[in-house]
């Protein structure tokens, strides 16, 4: 038999969302932008945007603890 599914969780598409963006966001900077320092500010935000879909990622994959009665 086979066991059910979780429930739709929608931390991790939006985490795994946020991985994709930021990673289109730092590309996008080094290729448009000639300015270093704008390209370096594009950079961080970019690399921010993926630490906050990673962190979502990892939170949504971990399993919740039993609740006690």
């Amino acid at each position: 038999m086979a066991t059910p599914s979780p429930r739709f969780n929608p931390i991790r598409p939006a985490g795994f969302l946020l991985l994709f963006t930021g990673w289109v966001l730092v590309l996008s900077a080094l290729v448009l932008l000639p300015n270093p320092s704008a390209r370096a500010g594009f950079t961080a935000a970019g690399v921010g945007v993926e630490l906050l879909g990673l962190v979502l990622v990892v939170r949504s994959h971990i399993a919740p603890k039993p609740e006690r009665h």
